[in-house]
């Protein structure tokens, strides 16, 4: 610790009374409002775009076996689904860390029910493959393979999408992908309102702070917690799993992230 307690820490933010940061809190509340309101204004520009038909009788495959896309529904009117990147043949550890991300922050969707949404991911992996890496998880939404289902419904993954059933009609209201999937994350919000933010490299940060590492750098971590993107690493939240053991292969082509 500096001698004069007033004196900012390397990586730490400037000291002030409470007032003075009451004060610039304010001011960027000012700034936040308007965010709000602008996100607020974009929801209603979503809420007026046009719907596009899609196949309701589309067969995806589930737990009982194919279905038609339409009964993801569960009768309610709307359905929000996250298509899941899948690596064939590929075990646990090496299935998709961004995809596992998404998917682990919303395992529970009474709320959106509650609301008259369902919710399911959908992958186009193996059925047989997808149905063990569920139960390794220990996933309670519903999960479909779309293998072999044309896009919008299969084919594009990593992708938000938002569907609205009329009768035994579907439609396409709404898709997103890259960092507009961050809905599904609540990690990302309270990340960022922390000091040192998501750690990140694109990050715009005062000088002085933690340098930034690529995006999704603690997505996988190995035993020990330690973050890392070799063949001993895991997606984080599989560490948690009953009997989960450290593996020497990611065990599937292409790039991890």
């Amino acid at each position: 610790m500096p001698e004069d307690p007033t004196t900012t820490l390397p990586g730490r933010p400037p000291l002030a009374d409470l007032a003075t940061w009451q004060a610039a809190r304010d001011e960027l509340l000012v700034r936040e409002k308007a965010h709000t309101r602008e996100g607020d204004a974009l929801a209603a520009a979503r809420r007026r775009l046009p719907m596009v038909e899609v196949d309701a009788t589309a067969e995806v495959v589930g737990p009982h076996g194919p279905v038609p896309f339409v009964s993801l529904f569960q009768g309610r009117e709307e359905l929000v689904t996250y298509q899941h990147m899948w690596y064939d043949g590929a075990p646990h550890q090496g299935q998709c860390e961004g995809c596992t991300n998404a998917a682990w922050h919303l395992k529970d969707a009474v709320y959106l029910n509650a609301r008259g949404v369902s919710l399911a991911i959908v992958t186009e992996g193996r059925w047989d493959e997808v149905a063990d890496f569920v139960e390794f998880m220990g996933y309670t939404q519903p999960w479909y393979s779309v293998r072999g289902v044309p896009a919008p419904i299969g084919e594009r993954m990593g992708h938000l999408s938002c569907f609205l059933r009329d009768g035994d009609r579907v439609f396409l209201t709404y898709s997103t992908t890259g960092r507009g999937t961050e809905r599904f994350n609540g990690s990302f919000g309270l990340l960022d309102m922390t000091p040192h933010g998501r750690g990140e490299a694109w990050e715009d940060n005062p000088e002085g702070w933690p340098e930034g590492q690529h995006a999704c750098w603690y997505w996988r971590s190995d035993a020990d917690g330690n973050a890392t993107w070799g063949e001993t690493g895991r997606p984080v939240p599989q560490w948690t799993r009953p009997g989960v053991t450290a593996e020497e292969t990611l065990g599937r082509n292409g790039h991890p992230c």
